[in-house]
């Protein structure tokens, strides 16, 4: 299986010489991984990066299998719920109901939202619905850089480098 691995900055993947660095937000990730895909035709893209917690007791790398866009919002338009996008029938990626959920969005998150999802980043939703419509298997490993509070960028700068060393191990997995 062709496997592409990307991750948003480089500053996620010390010593994973391996990734592709996408950029940091929904767009960049689209953009970036669409032209990886037409260079390299992956089967498989695996995602790795960094996020934020919002479920309480998450920590280290976890598997997300279920993906929200949570800074979209038309609720005003068409009686929309958060993180529906108008005229479009993809509102919600599932692919399996024993990962974690994660709902991306062009902001860090340092406060309380409102969608309930187990943790935040900014490309997941996007990268794992290019993989749908382009039907190309898609892992996303997260690490728990930090708990989406106030103290999030401080941890996310500390803990970067732990989170590479952890998700070295989980290649065992893809060998």
């Amino acid at each position: 299986m062709n496997k592409l691995f990307v991750a948003a900055l480089k500053e996620e993947t010390p010593g994973l010489d391996y990734f592709h660095h996408i950029g940091v937000g929904k767009i960049n990730a689209t953009y970036n991984v669409l032209k990886l895909i037409n260079k390299f035709k992956p089967d498989q893209i695996i995602n790795y990066g960094s996020a934020g917690a919002i479920k309480k007791g998450l920590s280290g790398i976890v598997e997300c299998t279920s993906f929200y866009q949570r800074d979209m919002d038309a609720r005003g338009l068409l009686d929309l719920k958060l993180g529906q996008t108008p005229f479009d029938n993809i509102n919600e990626i599932i692919m399996s109901n024993k990962g974690f959920s994660c709902g991306s969005g062009d902001n860090f998150v340092k406060n309380k939202i409102e969608m309930d999802i187990d943790l935040v980043d900014m490309e997941a939703y996007a990268l794992a619905k290019v993989c749908k419509l382009e039907n190309i298997k898609f892992r996303c490993f997260k690490y728990i850089s930090d708990n989406a509070d106030e103290k999030a960028t401080n941890d996310w700068i500390e803990n970067c480098k732990k989170g590479a060393k952890l998700f070295q191990n989980k290649l065992k997995e893809f060998e």
